[in-house]
């Protein structure tokens, strides 16, 4: 009897022992899994700004924070800034292509004639604000351009930035004064126009910008108030040339992922992706680049820069003499078959209707 009452002490210890071994393993296992979940997708995202500047720190780094929260901390996305993964700006695109990066800020522009519908909102005098020529990018470009365009990516935001400033040596205030200029154009289009204009446009990334200036290079440049913080461009310049309530120009970006990551994802974190991107996130993209250019236009008039604001009368005169850009670009895109005239009625039309005009 003894003995049975000592068989049986032993067979509940090891199940005791057993049942524990099993909490213990279930527990591990559960630990790991959710250990795997909390981290399930590592994104790489490449741009070619430092990161203080207005569109990292305003717009691209709050939007890969709000993915990381909305996912529960199941989508990590590492920031590179300054093309920290090599390459150069006009190369982004291509590394959002081959998953050299898996999401990239970029400008279409940076590379001439690839996306070539973009360039409808980058003719003289065509924006009105970010934000409403944001949201008609994006409209338009559903229609016309995520399967053309941009078929080898995922697009995720398109925006272009506020009111073209240019930034010059010598003061900029009449076309005659752009005669043999030589002049940081940022796309082909500012290049076109700027050719037609007198100057003598030469095309470059943004980063290389301060130290062109610095030794002479160029003379002047045409960028967004925004970007004169980080590239320190308000020392390097004095004076800086606006054109009232219009826009001599715009440039248009794009923030891409790399199709086959963006595809192998869950459905629930490709619902996470898509929740952040797309009309709204477009036009939230406008409008804060709008907001960030004034610390760069209240750091110039702090510093006594010369800021020369046109009158509607000479702005005219500009707008006059841009006509053959514009013209010229529908005429290139209607005979690529790229339907120019179109382009350029749609896009106005969508400009007008969120602008409320």
């Amino acid at each position: 009897m003894k003995k049975h009452k000592n068989s049986l002490k032993s067979i509940s210890a090891l199940m005791l022992s057993v049942i524990a071994l099993t909490v213990a393993l279930t527990a591990a296992l559960t630990s790991g899994v959710a250990t795997a979940n909390a981290q399930e997708v590592t994104l790489k995202m490449h741009q070619f700004l430092p990161p203080q500047a207005a569109v990292p720190a305003k717009i691209l780094y709050p939007w890969a924070d709000k993915v990381e929260a909305d996912s529960n901390g199941r989508i990590k996305i590492e920031r590179y800034p300054a093309m920290q993964l090599g390459g150069a700006p006009p190369q982004l695109m291509d590394q959002a292509i081959d998953g050299v990066a898996d999401i990239i800020w970029t400008l279409p522009g940076y590379t001439p004639g690839r996306f070539p519908r973009t360039e409808v909102f980058e003719l003289p005098f065509t924006m009105t604000n970010p934000e409403a020529t944001s949201r008609a990018f994006w409209e338009l470009a559903e229609e016309t351009m995520l399967h053309q365009d941009f078929k080898d990516v995922k697009v995720l935001g398109l925006w272009v930035h506020g009111p073209g400033v240019i930034h010059s040596k010598k003061p900029v205030n009449s076309i005659d004064d752009l005669n043999g200029l030589k002049l940081r154009a940022p796309t082909r289009i500012t290049t076109s126009m700027f050719k037609d204009l007198g100057a003598t446009p030469i095309g470059m990334p943004v980063p290389a910008m301060p130290e062109a200036l610095s030794k002479g290079v160029i003379d002047a440049a045409v960028i967004p108030w925004e970007v004169t913080l980080p590239l320190k461009s308000n020392e390097l310049v004095t004076n800086h040339t606006m054109f009232g309530d219009d826009a001599l120009y715009t440039a248009t970006f794009v923030l891409a992922m790399n199709k086959a990551k963006y595809d192998a994802l869950p459905d629930d974190l490709k619902a996470v992706i898509d929740k952040n991107s797309g009309a709204e996130f477009s036009a939230m993209a406008g409008k804060t680049m709008l907001a960030v250019d004034v610390p760069g236009f209240n750091q110039a008039k702090e510093r006594g820069n010369n800021i020369i604001n046109l009158s509607p009368q000479q702005v005219a005169k500009w707008k006059e003499a841009t006509k053959n850009t514009t013209a010229t670009w529908i005429k290139e895109m209607d005979d690529k078959g790229f339907d120019g005239t179109g382009l350029r009625t749609k896009s106005l039309a969508l400009i007008k209707k969120h602008s409320g005009l």
